[in-house]
């Protein structure tokens, strides 16, 4: 029986240990701030056509003439590892190979694909940059409280909130629900007052400048706390309570180093443990929405901004659940919104599917009213492209040539984004049942429909061809499938102990081959011992999930013997070719002393083919 199973907790923990040291999230160095904009799997896509291949996605060897995808990108543990040619690291070593640039200049491309300023990791001590993220967090929450106190004491807010909302006092708590006063400066002055400076206080979102001078940014409003995942508060979206026509509802904050609308999920912070319990998440248009399903016991809903759904909102619920349901309105906006979702839906490898509410009602009002029909239409979705043929279908008269060609438009346009042929084959015949036409024709207007899901590949600068020693390449390649079968299966560890140091060749190897040659009971307890190797053992572990994470122990071992015997018969053939050639002006002593050697590495390998 396998010690580990394939994603069992014991070696999820020990992968953990060995090389998911908790980071310290200080944004204090340019290199973090990059990898927390940008994701490893769409900075190697604008190189590499990938495909969703599990929990990591696969692609073409761009270091080689490969036929078969053995380039593999993990998006956990924000690594890549090439099979075909041995070559992996992080994002900015992919830069580094495929554009021929070194370090700093990979970091600044990436820099400015994300959007990072390195001017503000050039200037000061290092750190400063980190210190005045965390000013801003901290004014941030002062903010928080100061409109908490002012909402304790507002009867307007109080009224909206408790009265006509009907939230609770412990669900105003809960979700630090305040009020904003409308008198101009209020929150500016308090801030003034506990040092924050004016370009602090701006930076933070929390001010704006009219022909007055500095500002509040919210005056008269009901304050929500925009928080991250971990529930610092980033930001406010602020509703209006006095009933102003020439004002608008809502405002948010605007983009700030802390805020961005596209990446922030409302209500993430207080629903991650309900969506990784329940499996899937509801995806809402209001914040408010969230609050009262909060509030009814349903937990695993959250809002966007509006109905602005964006690749990185589907990448940071897709970390908890691969099940995203959207419960957006079934008006002109609402199905735009869902036909764009779509594509960015199949292109991050999510299930997108749609509630429908019963006709006039918006999430909130259909809790009060009767919370049993919400939590049972959240567990009825319909699929995002069935939904999508209905909605066109109802909308318009499909006994026209006109009708036809505009959902055929629509349709076709969505199935080309699909990215599994047995859906998009099923959805043409459908698509041809319904319009009454021949599927050969819809296929053939599907294939001038372009793919918007791949990107513009960029054009890798190619280096100049390397000779490769295959002998050596193939020798090290089996070394590390032999020590990422040890390093995590600890009972395979005794098919090390055959073998000699100058058995291994490799550098990176022989580090971790030394470590678990003089730690053979290590199980990832001491993060430590490991640091020296922490970043080849993400790559190790990327190896042994890729080639054998289905496998059990006994054919774990098969395997750790048969890359065992290889490298003994690879190290026995190398040794005997010099041995050979010294012999040829070796002396009588000194040939004496080879043949010996010779009969040595013959015992060895006749040992080694005996098992």
């Amino acid at each position: 029986m396998a010690i580990f199973g394939s994603y069992d907790e014991k070696y999820r923990v020990l992968v953990f240990r060995i090389w998911g040291q908790s980071r310290i999230v200080t944004d204090m160095d340019a290199k973090d701030e990059v990898k927390a904009r940008l994701s490893i799997e769409d900075v190697i896509g604008e190189y590499v056509q990938l495909k969703r291949a599990g929990r990591n996605w696969k692609g073409l060897s761009p270091f080689s003439a490969e036929r078969t995808p053995s380039f593999v990108v993990s998006p956990d543990k924000q690594i890549w590892h090439d099979f075909s040619s041995g070559k992996g690291g992080d994002m900015f070593s992919f830069v580094m190979e495929v554009e021929g640039l070194d370090f700093r200049e990979a970091l600044e491309l990436l820099a400015r694909r994300a959007g990072v300023d390195m001017e503000q990791y050039g200037k000061g001590p290092r750190g400063s940059s980190g210190k005045s993220k965390e000013r801003l967090y901290e004014a941030l929450e002062l903010a928080t409280k100061f409109y908490q106190t002012q909402f304790a004491q507002n009867k307007t807010a109080l009224e909206y909130v408790l009265g006509k909302r009907k939230f609770s006092k412990a669900t105003a708590l809960e979700w630090r629900l305040g009020y904003s006063p409308n008198n101009g400066t209020a929150l500016v002055d308090f801030l003034r007052n506990k040092g924050y400076t004016t370009e602090e206080i701006q930076l933070a979102g929390l001010s704006s400048r009219n022909y007055r001078g500095l500002g509040d940014m919210f005056r008269g409003r009901l304050q929500i706390p925009l928080c991250d995942p971990s529930g610092r508060v980033i930001g406010f979206t602020a509703r209006l309570l006095a009933d102003d026509p020439q004002a608008p509802k809502y405002i948010n904050t605007p983009a700030t180093p802390l805020y961005d609308k596209s990446r922030h999920v409302f209500g993430l912070h207080l629903a991650k443990e309900s969506i990784r319990k329940g499996k899937f998440v509801v995806l809402a248009e209001g914040n408010l929405d969230v609050i009262a399903s909060h509030q009814a016991g349903v937990r695993q809903v959250v809002a966007t901004a509006g109905t602005a759904l964006t690749e990185p909102h589907l990448k940071a619920l897709s970390r908890l659940t691969g099940d995203i349901r959207l419960c957006f309105d079934a008006d002109k906006a609402g199905i735009a919104a869902t036909e764009r979702a779509i594509p960015v839906a199949a292109k991050v490898g999510v299930s997108l599917q749609i509630i429908t509410i019963p006709s006039g009602k918006d999430p909130d009002e259909l809790i009060k009213q009767d919370v049993k029909t919400w939590e049972d239409i959240i567990t009825k979705p319909q699929y995002a492209v069935d939904w999508l043929i209905d909605r066109y279908t109802t909308a318009l008269d499909l006994t026209t040539a006109q009708g036809k060609r505009e959902l055929s438009d629509v349709v076709l346009r969505v199935v080309r984004q699909l990215p599994d042929t047995v859906e998009q084959d099923h959805y043409l015949g459908k698509l041809a049942e319904l319009l009454s036409v021949n599927k050969q024709a819809l296929t053939t207007k599907l294939a001038g429909v372009p793919d918007e899901t791949q990107p513009v590949r960029r054009r890798a600068v190619q280096a100049e061809p390397q000779q490769i020693d295959k002998a050596l390449f193939e020798k090290e390649r089996t070394e590390e499938h032999l020590l990422a079968l040890a390093l995590l299966q600890p009972k395979l560890r005794t098919y090390l102990y055959r073998l000699q140091p100058d058995m291994i060749s490799g550098t990176q190897q022989k580090i971790v081959f030394d470590f678990l040659q003089q730690h053979p009971d290590y199980d990832g307890t001491d993060k430590t011992a490991v640091q020296k190797f922490a970043d080849y053992a993400k790559i190790l572990s990327l190896v042994y999930e890729t080639l054998y994470q289905d496998l059990d122990l006994v054919e774990l071992g098969y395997e750790a013997a048969r890359s065992q015997a290889k490298l003994i018969a690879q190290y026995v053939r190398t040794e005997k070719q010099q041995l050979i050639s010294q012999l040829q002006t070796a002396d009588p002593k000194e040939a004496d002393t080879l043949l010996q050697r010779v009969a040595q590495l013959d015992e060895l390998l006749r040992l080694n083919q005996g098992g």
